[in-house]
This record gives structure tokens, sequence and C-alpha cells, in this order.
């Protein structure tokens, strides 16, 4: 007998199987000829893997906190706690993961789309699990009380990875194998009641895009709708059947209609004993069977190796299945597989990521079409800023709005730059189609791009404006910038020229106050105002002389006579004339000036 029938013997305790035959995807395994016998089995391993538990009582209680208390599987393999979330280090999210390798890989979350705030709680009571944010606001439950069960009695971390709520009679009201996340277990089932839901991303554990699941006829990947969760159509059919078994040897099984067993994976190659094994739907799309050495290695810690995989070109998958929705890289954007099926994803010349630590979220053009950039025939205004970016081997399939034929290069490309919707041209070329050249005009969002020079022969024109061209709304928001500055400027020029010539007579001013000069009569000056020399010269009545640039007055200021004269321009010659016209008045007292 094969060693992988060995194994499933094993795990059926024995009893007689018989081998079928497989199609191209998967080999066959058994059937067993009494089913009753199955459930006899899991009921006795399921008691046994019971058995070794350390068990929580009601009343226990785990914090968020850096404290790290968790509840433990008997032989530590697995733990049940709180995780700082990876994207948001003050949020927590209630998990189980494996506790004994260094990545600490998370199998089940509870509150993915809900994390919680440090010194929140989960207790055990009496309805079974329940985590209470620190105001006591209830954030998720397991809502574990039912009729006939007794009760809550206890609740255990297995060994499998199961965390399970047992009731007053003994049997399970609660297990987290029956609420998968993204992730199964060797031991675990799913049937057509549950769900795989991959992760939003390689930080967050809230709800992403991919499912895997149980259809009436098969077992399929699809994408949701991320607003309605509804499914699009399944982008791979895995193959048909009712149920998945992981057994504990680590292989794959379906459940097939008519009651037996065939083998899904791995293919060729056999599990090994002392290695963890998990399949994973990842937040890419790709339904991955890993393994992992229980045990370091002479290289050092292991790591988690692919095993097997599906689909095997996730790119190809959405073109060949499903023309709704973004496809694996998110709107506008460019598929193109790697070695393991997954999608390396990229944005086209002219357009930019979403989000550059996750280019699954698709990408946005630089430059979208204004209705300001088009005349009411729909033509674009002003072709002459824009061009052309070229790209082969690449294809949008899906969502064109008109296809023209036969067409040349030069005659597809120019009906994609004078219409306003066409936001990408994909040709055709005539010597690929017997001389017929077909360009096929496309809109946005972009769906389900995809590259592959091997397949794909055909050469995309995506518009783009020129190098040396903004878009018209850059335009009036640099034309605003600058209007907003140049305004700003003559105001600030303004202020500085009026400050300036405010000092500048400001410091004239001072100067007509002091009269000290080279060669004049040193003596203390003193200023006055016009109305105090007009009293003294009572209203400049009599006159002394008269000169070429003023008048000079006696006058009489605290019993003293003073010469004051009436200048009409103000230039040293003035000052000198001045001083020869009063000469007599001041011989005797002091000389003053006014102004």
């Amino acid at each position: 007998m094969p060693p992988k029938i060995r194994k499933l013997s094993k795990f059926l305790w024995g009893f007689t199987i018989t081998s079928y035959s497989s199609d191209s995807m998967i080999s066959s395994i058994a059937l067993l000829r009494n089913p009753f016998l199955i459930l006899v089995s899991s009921f006795l391993i399921l008691a046994a893997a019971q058995g070794a538990s350390s068990n929580v009582i009601a009343g226990e209680f785990l914090t968020a906190n850096d404290q790290n208390s968790t509840w433990q599987s008997p032989s530590g393999d697995f733990e049940f706690g709180f995780r700082r979330a990876p994207d948001q280090q003050d949020r927590f999210l209630l998990a189980i993961w494996f506790a004994k390798i260094p990545q600490k890989t998370i199998v089940w979350s509870a509150n993915g789309d809900n994390l919680v705030e440090i010194e929140s709680k989960v207790e055990l009571t009496s309805n079974g699990l329940v985590l209470t944010a620190p105001s006591g606001r209830e954030v998720w439950s397991t809502n574990s009380s039912q009729d006939g069960t007794g009760g809550v009695s206890h609740a255990a971390m297995l060994d499998t990875g199961n965390f399970v709520i047992t009731g007053g009679n003994s049997g399970n009201i609660w297990e987290s194998f029956q609420y998968p996340t993204d992730t199964i277990l060797p031991g675990q089932e799913l049937g057509l009641s549950s769900t795989l839901s991959s992760a939003f991303s390689a930080t967050s554990y809230k709800k992403g895009k991919f499912q895997l699941r149980f259809t009436p006829e098969a077992l399929v990947l699809n994408q949701i709708d991320v607003v309605t969760e509804k499914p699009f159509q399944f982008y791979l059919n895995i193959t048909d059947g009712s149920g998945l078994i992981f057994n504990e040897s680590g292989y794959i099984l379906i459940r097939k209609s008519s009651g037996s067993f065939v083998q899904l994976a791995p293919e060729k190659t056999i599990p090994k004993q002392d290695s963890y094994y998990r399949a994973t739907l990842g937040f890419d799309g790709v339904f991955t069977l890993y393994s992992h050495s229980k045990y370091m290695t002479s290289y050092g810690d292991a790591t988690w190796a692919s095993w097997w995989y599906r689909p095997k070109d996730i790119c190809f998958s959405f073109v060949s299945q499903d023309p709704l929705g973004s496809g694996p890289c998110g709107y506008n954007s460019i598929c193109q597989p790697n070695q393991d099926g997954r999608a390396t994803c990229s944005c086209p010349r002219g357009f930019s990521s979403l989000d550059a630590k996750n280019p699954l979220f698709g990408c946005k053009p630089n430059y979208q079409s204004k209705p300001e950039d088009c005349n009411e025939e729909g033509s674009i205004i002003g072709e002459d800023r824009f061009e052309f970016n070229t790209m082969q081997f690449t294809d949008w399939p899906f969502g064109d709005y008109e296809l023209l034929q036969p067409v040349s290069d030069t005659e597809c490309r120019r009906a994609c730059l004078i219409d306003c919707n066409c936001a990408v041209a994909i040709l055709q070329p005539p010597e690929l189609n017997n001389g017929t050249g077909r360009c096929w005009m496309k809109k946005l969002p972009l769906s389900n791009g995809r590259f592959n020079q091997e397949q794909i022969d055909r050469k995309v024109f995506i518009k783009v404006l020129k190098s040396d061209e903004k878009p018209q709304s850059q335009v009036i928001l640099i034309l605003s910038v600058l209007l907003g500055t140049s305004a700003f400027f003559n105001i600030f020029t303004l202020a500085v020229i009026s400050l300036f010539l405010f000092c500048f007579y400001r410091r004239k001013l001072k100067d007509l106050n002091s009269i000290h000069r080279k060669g004049e009569i040193e003596t203390n000056l003193r200023c006055f105002t016009y109305k105090e020399l007009e009293d003294a010269t009572k209203g400049f009545k009599e006159e002394l002389g008269k000169g070429a640039f003023g008048t000079v007055y006696k006058g009489e200021l605290s019993r003293n006579y003073v010469a004051v004269k009436k200048l009409d321009k103000f230039f040293q010659e003035g000052e000198k004339e001045f001083k020869a016209e009063g000469g007599d008045a001041g011989e005797g007292g002091n000389v003053v000036c006014a102004r």
C-alpha cells in the first residue's frame, strides 16, 4: 500500500478502503464502505484531543496589554489571546496562533474588523466568550448559551489549534473550527455552510475581497463586492464535492456527493510527521497548503514552505472565468503571475498606485479628461496636448465600448486621441489577424489587466498629457497661486516704499531741527512751534529785512529780542542769508530758528 494510503487507513482506523480513479486535477484516495465508522472514529479522535487540554473555567479572563497572558494548549503548540495589530500598534486582535515558531503565525481571529484598545477584556461567562472594550461595550461574543446543553462548563485550547467551549453535558457548544477566518488546520473540515475569507492585506486582518467556499456543485474561489460582500462569479472551480477534510496527516481530501473521498493536496509530496501544517486563503486570492518544521534546521529557523496552491496562475484565472470585478490587482492595474501563482501587481505608465503599501488596491490615472476638455461632439479640445504611452504584451480584455476594424496602428491611435471617452486603445496588429487590424476603445476604470509575453499579442496605447503639459485644473491652481503671490508681492513692495519714505522724511525733519553744520555759529539751538513764533512777532508785523529765500521779522521771547526768518525755501544759502540779516538781533543773546 502506498504511504499516503497507509496514512489514510490509520486516519480511518484501519477499516477497509477502496481506491477510485481520479480526474486530471486531483488523485483518487479511497471510499469507506461504512460511513458510520467515520463518525465513530472522528468522535474518538475528538475525545482524545479534548482530554489533552488545560481547562478554562467560567469567570477567567484575559486583558489586552503587554503582559502577554494567554491560554495555551497542553503541548504549547497553540496560544489563545491578544496580539497587537501589525498595522495599528495601539489596537489589539483576539486570535489563535502557532506559539513555538518565530513567525507566531495567526490561524484564527475574532475581531479583525473591529480591533480593540488596550485594557479590553475577553472573559468566559455563562454565555460563552465575551470580548468587551474598557468602557464595558460588548465587541464580540460566541453567544454559546443553548437549551439542553447544561450551560457553559469550561473551555480549552486544544493541541489541534481548536478552541472549544464545553457544556454541562460534556458536549462542545462552540468551537473555533466551526468559524474559520482565512485558515484551516489538520483535523478541521469545511462544509457547505463554511467559508474562508481572505485577510485585507499582509498586515490587516479585516475581511478581504476573496472567498473559498462550497457552492451546491463545487469548491470554488471567488471575489466579493467589498460593499455588499456578495460574491462575483468564481474565478476558479477547484473541484466538485460537498465537503473538505484536512486530516491529521497533512492531506486535504474532498468528499464527493457519492460519499467517496479524493485527495486534493498535496499531489506528490508525502507530509512529514515532524511538521506543522496549515491551508490559508491569502490576501492575494491564492489558496495554499503550507508546512513548517517543528524544529530548528542546520540553516537556522525554518520558514513556511508552499506545498500546493490554487490557482496556478491567478491572473489568467480571472480573465478566463469572471468579467466582473476589478481583478486580482484592482482597477487600472496590470497583473503578472510569479512562480508560485501569485500576482505581481503594477501600474501602467500614466497611472499611480492608490496605496503604495498595498499594490492589490489598484491604480489611479494621473490625468483624466474633464467636461471642459471636450466639445459638443465629444471630441477632445487641444489634441496636441496629448501623447500615447505604448506597451506590448498587455491587455485589459473587458469593458471596451467600441471596436474598429479593419484599422492600422496610426488609425487606432488617432481614433482614441480625438475621442474624449477614450483612455486606452488596444490594437491587435493586422499581421496577426489575417491582415485585418482590430482596435478596442476603452473607458476608465480598466479591469483584469494582464501582462504575458508568451500569451498576449496585443499593443496598448495609453492616452496621457505630454510631459510639458499640465491638467487644466492644475494650471488654474498654479495661476491662482502665482496671482496671489503677485498681489502679495505688490502690497509688500508698497509697504516697503512707504516705510522708506517715512524714514527719509523723518530724518529730513530731524536735520531741520539741527542747524549745526561746519562753519555755523557755535551756540545752543532751540526749536519753537509756528504758533509760538507768530505770537512772539505779533503776527510777523515788524520786518527787519528781506532776502531771496524769505523775510526776517523782529520778535520778543522771554523779554529778549529775537530775529525770526520765515523761509520760503531752505538751502544752505538761505541759512547764511538769515544769519547775515539777523546778526544784529543775535549779537546780544541767543540765535534761534524756527520752521
